[in-house]
C-alpha cells in the first residue's frame, strides 16, 4: 500500500450510536417489528442503555428507567445489555476496517478511529472513502456517521454532532466553533462550569485566553481543546502494530473457491518476497487475512523458524494451514480481497552452503519443524534446553522449537560416565507421586518396602542417598531438602524416590517434635 507525502494526519472517525441494538437486531429476520430497547443496571434499576428509532420516536432515550419506558410504550421489546458482546462485535467491524487502513484504534464504547493518511485517493478521495465505509457498515445492518478532520479529537467531536463533515486542513477551529460545549465529551461539571460562565459553544470557549481556562478547568481540558481546534493532536492507538510489508488484492467479483484462494495466495507471497528481497529480509510471521463481502474477516497465521525468503516455502505453509484448519475458511458469499503481510522480518544472513552438510541440514530439520507447527500449532512443537539448577523438575525447559532450535543444537548436557548407571531416570514425572513408607532406616537410610499405586514393592537394592536442597531464592521456606535414592524391588522395577525434609533439622512441628516423613517417586529407570 503506497502513501503519499503529507503535512498533516487524516483521522476518520467512526461511530456506531444504536450497536447494542443493531447487534440485536441482525439474528433476527426483517427486524424486530416493535420498538426495542436494550436495559442494563444503574444503582439497582434498570435503565435504556440503547434504543432504536422507533423507540426514540415516541420520547424514549439512553437514562430512563425500564419502569417509566414501559408505561410509555406497553408494547416496549426489552434485551438485556452484553457488553462483552458489544465490545466483540466493535472488534469485528475494526477487523473489517481494516481493509482501508491497518492503523484502526478503538474509541469505546461504540466509536472508532482510521488513520487514513495517504491512502484516501487508492478509493477515489476522502469523500467517496466515507461513503464508501458508511454505505457498507449499514448494508450490515448498523447505524452509522462518520467525519474526516485532520485530529481524532475533531472529527469526533464532528461525528457526534454533524455526521458526514469533512474539514479541511487548517479549518477545524471553524467546523467546531459553533457546537456546543458539551460535543468536547468533558465530563459534566465541566460542561456546567463552562455553561454557568455563559461560554455555551466552542468558539465562546476558544475566544478566551489559554490560560484562564486551565486556571479554571484544568490542563487536560485546554489540551481537549487545543486539539478540537486542530492545535496539535494525540496520536491515536492501533489495535495492531504495523507490518513491516503488506500485499493485497481485490476483486470486483468476489472469489470462493479454493483453487482461486490458493492461486491469490501464491501470486501475494509472489510479490511480498520480491519486497523483502529489496532489503535483503526475510519473513518470520506470516498472516493471511480473507474479507468477506459479509463483513467478515478471518485472519491465519503462521510463523517460520528460520527467515523465509522463497515464495514456495510460504505457499506450502499456508497450504498445510489451511488443511489443518478445525474450523474451516467459510468463503461465505465470497472473499473481495486478499490480504497477506509480514508482521516480523528480520535480515538474511548469507550462509555458506556448498561445502557444509550441516547448513543443509539444518535447513532441512527447520522447514519440517515449520511444516508440523504450520499444522499442529507452534506450541506443541518444542525442544528441551538444559538450565542450570540441580532441582530435577527444573534441569529442563521446554521450549518452542520454531524459536530456540539453535539453541538446542549447541546446548550441552550432562556427559554419563561411561559403565555407571543414569543418576537420573528416563522417565522423570510432571509431579512427584506420594508413597507409602513403613518404616526406614533413620536418619538417611533407605526404605525396606513401599506402596505405590496399591501396589506393595519390596526394596533389594539401594544406592543413595543424593541430597538436594531447594534453591532459597526461588521457595518461600516451604520447600524441604530432599534425600533421593534409586531403588531396585524384587521384580527387577527400578524407582527414583525421595524423602521429603530432614530428621533432625526440618521434620518438626511448631512444638519441636518430630513428625513423619512424607515419601515420594519421581522417576522411572527404563
Amino acid at each position: 500500500m503506497s502513501a503519499c507525502s503529507v503535512n498533516r494526519r487524516r483521522i476518520l472517525s467512526l461511530w456506531l450510536p444504536r450497536l447494542p441494538i443493531d447487534r440485536i437486531k441482525r439474528f433476527f429476520d426483517g427486524g424486530l417489528g416493535d420498538p426495542s430497547i436494550v436495559v442494563t443496571k444503574d444503582n439497582n434499576a434498570l435503565v435504556i442503555h440503547a434504543l432504536d428509532e422507533a423507540a426514540e420516536r415516541l420520547g424514549l432515550h439512553i437514562g430512563l428507567p425500564l419502569a417509566n419506558a414501559r408505561a410509555m410504550c406497553p408494547d416496549l421489546k426489552v434485551f438485556d445489555a452484553d457488553i462483552a458482546a458489544d465490545t466483540k462485535t466493535l472488534s469485528d467491524i475494526a477487523d473489517w476496517c481494516d481493509r482501508f487502513t491497518p492503523l484502526v484504534a478503538l474509541d469505546p464504547p461504540h466509536g472508532l478511529f482510521l488513520d487514513i493518511t495517504g491512502c484516501a485517493h487508492l478509493f477515489g478521495g476522502e469523500a467517496a472513502l466515507l461513503q464508501t465505509l458508511v454505505r457498507a457498515l449499514a448494508r450490515q445492518g448498523f447505524a452509522v456517521s462518520a467525519a474526516i478532520a485532520a485530529t481524532s479529537v475533531c472529527a469526533r467531536t464532528l461525528t457526534r454532532q454533524v455526521p458526514g463533515t469533512i474539514v479541511a486542513d487548517g479549518g477545524e477551529a471553524e467546523a467546531v466553533s459553533r457546537l456546543p460545549v458539551s460535543a468536547l465529551g468533558a465530563v459534566d461539571a465541566i460542561t456546567v462550569g463552562l455553561r454557568r460562565a455563559g461560554l455555551k459553544t466552542i468558539g465562546d470557549v476558544a475566544s478566551r485566553e489559554p490560560h484562564e481556562i486551565t486556571a479554571r478547568f484544568g490542563a487536560r481540558f485546554s489540551t481537549l481543546l487545543a486539539h478540537a481546534l486542530g492545535q496539535g493532536d494525540a496520536p491515536i492507538n492501533p489495535r495492531k502494530p504495523l507490518p513491516d510489508y503488506i500485499v493485497e488484492k481485490r476483486f470486483a467479483e468476489p472469489i470462493a473457491t479454493d483453487t482461486m484462494i490458493a492461486m491469490t495466495l501464491s501470486r501475494l507471497a509472489d510479490t511480498l518476497v520480491t519486497s523483502m528481497e529489496k532489503q535483503g529480509k526475510g519473513a518470520r510471521r506470516l498472516e493471511a487475512a480473507f474479507f468477506r463481502t459479509d463483513g467478515v474477516v478471518r485472519t491465519i497465521m503462521v510463523e517460520t523458524g528460520r527467515p523465509v525468503t522463497r515464495s514456495a516455502v510460504i505457499d506450502r505453509l499456508f497450504r498445510e494451514r489451511l488443511d489443518a484448519l478445525a474450523d474451516p475458511l467459510d468463503p461465505g458469499f465470497g472473499f473481495d480481497m486478499v490480504r497477506l503481510s509480514a508482521s516480523r522480518t528480520e535480515i538474511v544472513v548469507q550462509e555458506q552452503r556448498d561445502l557444509d552438510a550441516h547448513v543443509h541440514d539444518n535447513d532441512e530439520l527447520a522447514a519440517l519443524i515449520d511444516r508440523i507447527a504450520a499444522r499442529i500449532g507452534g506450541k506443541r512443537v518444542v525442544v528441551h534446553l538444559p538450565q542450570d539448577t540441580h532441582i530435577p523438575e527444573r534441569a529442563v525447559l521446554a521450549a518452542p522449537a520454531q524459536h530456540h532450535l539453535a539453541t538446542a543444537m549447541q546446548a550441552e548436557w550432562p556427559a554419563r560416565i561411561e559403565s555407571e548407571p543414569p543418576l537420573r531416570p528416563l522417565r522423570l514425572f510432571d509431579r512427584p507421586e506420594p508413597i507409602k513408607v513403613p518404616f526406614a532406616t533413620v536418619p538417611d537410610g533407605a526404605p525396606h518396602q513401599f506402596t505405590w499405586r496399591r501396589a506393595l514393592h519390596a526394596v533389594v537394592r539401594v544406592e543413595g542417598p543424593e541430597r538436594i536442597a531447594m534453591e532459597w531464592w526461588r521457595q518461600d521456606g516451604k520447600q524441604l531438602t530432599r534425600d533421593y535414592f534409586r531403588v531396585e524391588d524384587a521384580e527387577g522395577l527400578r524407582f527414583w524416590i525421595f524423602r521429603d525434609g530432614l530428621y533432625d533439622s526440618e521434620l518438626m512441628d511448631e512444638e519441636g517434635k518430630p513428625v513423619p516423613a512424607n515419601w515420594y517417586v519421581h522417576g522411572l529407570f527404563a
